[in-house]
């Protein structure tokens, strides 16, 4: 792991066989709105303070080339050769320290500066799937949460094969 002050961003992966996520809450005139991946990885994924554009392509390649998704086999392969899909989560509560009974997040960015990195990390990740011929013609895809906003998430995994990461 990284140096706790050289920490530009912190990511949770957990294969999955499903997931949902909500991404618009229900409203007076329409519905909640949702997206969802079959089989493939869930990431989620809080920036920290220091965190710039620099960071992104180095962590999409080591987190789609990372072996966390189990094949029918048994043996572990990336998300890219599965082929499988990818749902990106917001997650500023990665960036908490606990203080008291409570948790701060001072380590964070800022909302405008995580919104532009959350944006280029999640068109990054889309990049590097359209680019993979296994996904291309398996149709995968990346789809992803809304910054900023508290979302419901059902999730279905074939083990709780869950890793952190630091960047």
């Amino acid at each position: 792991m990284a140096n706790e002050s050289s920490i530009r961003a912190r990511v949770v992966v957990q294969q999955c066989l499903h997931a949902k996520l909500q991404v618009k809450l229900s409203e007076a005139k329409s519905g909640a709105e949702w997206v969802e991946i079959s089989r493939g990885m869930v990431i989620y994924v809080c920036f920290f303070k220091g965190a710039t554009e620099d960071i992104i392509p180095k962590m999409v390649n080591g987190l789609l080339n990372m072996k966390i998704c189990e094949t029918d086999s048994g043996k572990y392969t990336s998300v890219l050769e599965l082929p499988g899909s990818v749902l990106i989560v917001p997650q500023a509560t990665l960036g908490g320290k606990p203080k008291g009974k409570g948790m701060q997040y001072h380590g964070n960015i800022g909302k405008e500066d995580g919104q532009r990195l959350y944006a280029s990390f999640v068109a990054h990740c889309e990049n590097e799937l359209s680019l993979s011929c296994k996904c291309s013609e398996a149709g995968t895809e990346v789809k992803h949460g809304t910054y900023g906003n508290r979302q419901i998430l059902k999730l279905d995994t074939n083990g709780p094969y869950t890793h952190l990461m630091e960047f």
